[in-house]
């Protein structure tokens, strides 16, 4: 998109309404710099303000999706003067915000692994709406094994795998593939390859794009609002989200539509539109 900036460490692409976000330093197996989670908040927050688009994906140059921290700039960290706890943990808290900002981004989120994701990456792995993963791709929760927490991505595991899982994992820095991450609930799907992994984005994209995006955005709404919220509130949440769609332009058209028997607009292809 024009109004999207030239990022340093990822590569944008644009399919109509759709960005796929490449993460891209395979040099250094997309390891999450602080200058990429920079571009990534920065990129973020341009679309929570961009209903035109309808989705994102992420994924990895060089076969890598991304290997979590950049464990360079963690040694940096150590050198020189003695560091400040609140400085390691205003770093640490930025982190939460990337995470918290994939997580809730109105978009529908696809994730395509390939390769490895550890640590952190494994994190943005868990934040995305649909999950596709190769047989081979590689996943490890190594932070314990370095010394330190996953202490960021932690409830964004435990919330996708549940507590007893992410335990496990965490407490083991335990290491699995592709057709584990489908078992126990990390991915949706596992393929054989990268065309087949291609394919399942074509289908899921059509299948997005059936559903009205302000619809799509206060349904993600409703589903994370239960993290917090208790069964009455709940009931007033939804009941408002469910009546502020009803009576919006995109709940008028979508009755109207089914009463007419014909496509809503946003269902209406770019293709057929120009027909």
């Amino acid at each position: 998109m024009s109004d999207f900036l030239n990022y340093k460490t990822l590569d944008l692409e644009t399919d109509h309404d759709w960005l796929t976000i490449w993460f891209n330093r395979p040099k250094v197996r997309n390891a999450l710099s602080a200058e990429m989670i920079t571009e990534l908040l920065h990129l973020f927050t341009l679309l929570k303000d961009r209903p035109d688009m309808r989705g994102v994906t992420l994924r990895g140059r060089g076969g890598i999706f991304c290997a979590g921290g950049d464990i360079k700039e963690f040694k940096s960290l150590l050198q020189g003067e003695e560091k400040k706890l609140e400085d390691v943990a205003r770093a640490s808290r930025r982190n939460g915000e990337l995470f918290d900002m994939i997580n809730e981004t109105p978009q529908v989120v696809i994730m395509l692994v390939e390769g490895a994701a550890m640590a952190g990456g494994m994190g943005i792995v868990c934040c995305g709406d649909v999950v596709v993963v190769t047989e081979d791709a590689k996943f490890a929760l190594t932070e314990t094994s370095i010394g330190i927490p996953p202490a960021q991505i932690a409830p964004f595991v435990a919330a996708r795998l549940g507590s007893h899982v992410a335990r496990r994992l965490m407490l083991t820095a335990g290491r699995f593939d592709g057709a584990e991450a489908v078992k126990i609930g990390l991915a949706d799907y596992v393929v054989k390859d990268i065309d087949h992994m291609n394919g399942i984005e074509i289908d899921i994209k059509k299948r997005v794009r059936k559903c009205a995006a302000g619809a799509n955005a206060v349904t993600k709404n409703i589903i994370l609002a239960t993290r917090y919220a208790g069964r009455t509130e709940m009931t007033d949440i939804a009941g408002a989200e469910f009546a502020k769609c009803m009576l919006s332009d995109e709940g008028r058209e979508g009755v109207a539509s089914f009463l007419e028997k014909r496509k809503p607009y946003w269902a209406v292809s770019p293709l057929e539109k120009e027909a």
